[in-house]
């Protein structure tokens, strides 16, 4: 078979294209050569924090990988049958493990197999989803389609030694369900905050005035604030919640002051009032463009990685999706061509 060529400027232009080519490729058995990878950033072409997360989905599908390596600006993948296996992995940097989570999470489930995974990098970095976003937001959505994991946390791996491990189980899917998330209507919100190495009250403070942004606009908040090992000093603010027509989380992390994150993550929250958040958005398109139904789903902007998502979704699929315009955000609808 002709691997699906996918040009990798498109879209946000950079990792998100290859991780949900190969996942995509993994899942449907069909091959894909992506080119122009990352080709207009600073420095082009393959990080080093793109490599692993290709190199365990190839392990798990017994995959064929041309231009896997750093720099590389073009790449082939050819998969073959999954296995159920036990791996333990470590990235050697504070790469993101959630990242690398949301190309193996889909992958294994839907190819119907199961993983048990241990892994060491960074839990909680820039240009990533929290752990706890992965732990509480996508755990939630991701089951609703019929796509189950646990993810327990070990360390926390801050920026920039890393150092985190997780250990992740991924059960083969059973069915795939179509979705709904229109509108957020519960008044009830979590606040999950984890630290290491900076005084308590620092940390304590920032989640008081979450509460207080909260408070002013009608949420009943439960509060959770853990200190925990890590190697660098760090903190990260998860604000989520759950209901029938909506799973929402909003997440930050300490980088060079905590001052105004509890702020800035209960802000975001507060504005994130449709059905799904701006991160979901994009990670919900995969599973979603394998399911004969029709899904849909509200969210406040249509964002590069969820474009890219898009495209590349209807490349391998040829899943249907249309956007629609509201008058407070958008309405996005996926129709896969058949069930995985």
């Amino acid at each position: 078979m002709e691997p699906i060529k996918i040009d990798g400027e498109q879209g946000e232009g950079g990792g998100q294209i290859i991780r949900s080519a190969v996942t995509l490729s993994a899942i449907t058995g069909k091959p894909v050569d992506i080119e122009n990878i990352r080709k207009n950033r600073k420095i082009p072409g393959l990080r080093p924090q793109h490599l692993l997360g290709v190199k365990i989905l190839a392990k798990i599908c017994q995959a064929r990988v041309e231009g896997l390596y750093v720099n590389s600006t073009s790449l082939k993948f050819f998969p073959s049958q999954g296995l159920n296996l036990d791996l333990q992995e470590d990235i050697g940097t504070a790469g993101s493990i959630p990242l690398i989570l949301q190309v193996l999470i889909p992958a294994v489930s839907l190819m119907k197999n199961s993983l048990k995974l241990s892994i060491i990098g960074g839990t909680d970095v820039p240009w990533s989803p929290t752990f706890d976003y992965t732990k509480y937001v996508l755990t939630e959505a991701l089951s609703r389609i019929g796509i189950n994991f646990t993810s327990e946390i070990k360390r926390r791996g801050y920026y920039p030694k890393g150092g985190g491990l997780v250990e992740t189980q991924i059960q083969p899917c059973n069915c795939l369900n179509p979705i709904s998330l229109v509108e957020r209507k519960t008044i009830s919100a979590k606040i999950f905050c984890s630290y290491s190495h900076i005084p308590k009250e620092i940390a304590e403070k920032e989640i008081q005035n979450a509460k207080i942004i909260l408070g002013k606009n009608g949420f009943n908040c439960e509060i959770s604030i853990k200190e925990e090992n890590a190697l660098d000093k760090g903190c990260s603010i998860l604000i989520f919640s759950h209901d029938k027509s909506s799973v929402i989380g909003s997440d930050g992390i300490y980088q060079k002051s905590l001052s105004g994150l509890g702020e800035s993550v209960a802000k975001k929250f507060i504005e994130s009032n449709l059905g799904v958040d701006l991160y979901l958005s994009d990670m919900l398109v995969v599973p979603l463009s394998l399911i004969k139904e029709t899904s849909v789903y509200r969210v406040k902007q249509i964002t590069k990685h969820l474009e890219t998502n898009l495209f590349v979704a209807s490349k391998i699929t040829g899943c249907k999706y249309g956007i629609g315009k509201l008058d407070d955000g958008f309405e996005v609808r996926i129709s896969g061509v058949s069930d995985t």
